[in-house]
């Protein structure tokens, strides 16, 4: 992963296990996501499903990462070490929990470079329609593990570089609009 490119990352658990089996699991991921990658990504959506996540990231810049951990020889493998040992962490302590051994991810976790503005926008509405297009609820904002509701509520704790998507989107308003036609097309295709 390189310094200043932005990432769609997304995984998927083992087979047919979850990932989340309970409220708890879903706020120590995002703690865990906090302490291991804060410091090597900026986060500018996320969502949260019971077997797969999805994150839109950017990768800090050169500097940034250079002046925060200036002993990494490469930074490519700094930021994708920094991930694996998240996945890592949580890993062992759902396994500690639930008195489990195997793998809870299915390895290597996939991560799309974002190569224009179009694919950011389409990535970052992907992102948060996720859960309707799964059949988890109707309508995107009742999807509680979700970085919608931080940016229609910027007191949300969880550590977002929300004015981003104004590079992409004119305006919040915007991003609201293009959901509902998404959210419709995705509804009409079911429809089919």
């Amino acid at each position: 992963m390189e310094p200043g490119q932005s990432y769609h990352i997304f995984n998927h658990a083992n087979g047919a296990e979850n990932l989340f089996r309970e409220e708890e699991n879903y706020r120590f991921f995002l703690k865990q996501y906090n302490k291991y990658l804060d410091k090597v990504v900026d986060t500018y959506a996320y969502c949260l499903m019971p077997n797969h996540f999805h994150f839109l990231v950017g990768v800090c810049s050169e500097n940034r990462l250079r002046s925060t951990f200036p002993k990494f020889e490469t930074l490519e493998k700094l930021v994708t070490r920094q991930f694996a040992n998240f996945f890592s962490s949580y890993t062992q302590s759902y396994n500690k929990v639930y008195q489990r051994r195997v793998s809870l991810f299915i390895k290597n976790f996939k991560r799309t470079p974002i190569l224009s503005e179009q694919q950011w926008q389409e990535a970052f509405l992907y992102i948060h329609l996720n859960p309707v297009k799964h059949g988890f609820v109707k309508n995107h904002p009742r999807w509680k593990w979700t970085s919608w509701h931080a940016y229609e509520n910027p007191r949300k704790v969880f550590m977002l570089n929300r004015d981003f998507f104004l590079n992409f989107f004119d305006s919040w308003d915007h991003v609201e609009n293009m959901m509902e036609m998404k959210k419709e097309g995705l509804m009409n295709k079911d429809l089919e």
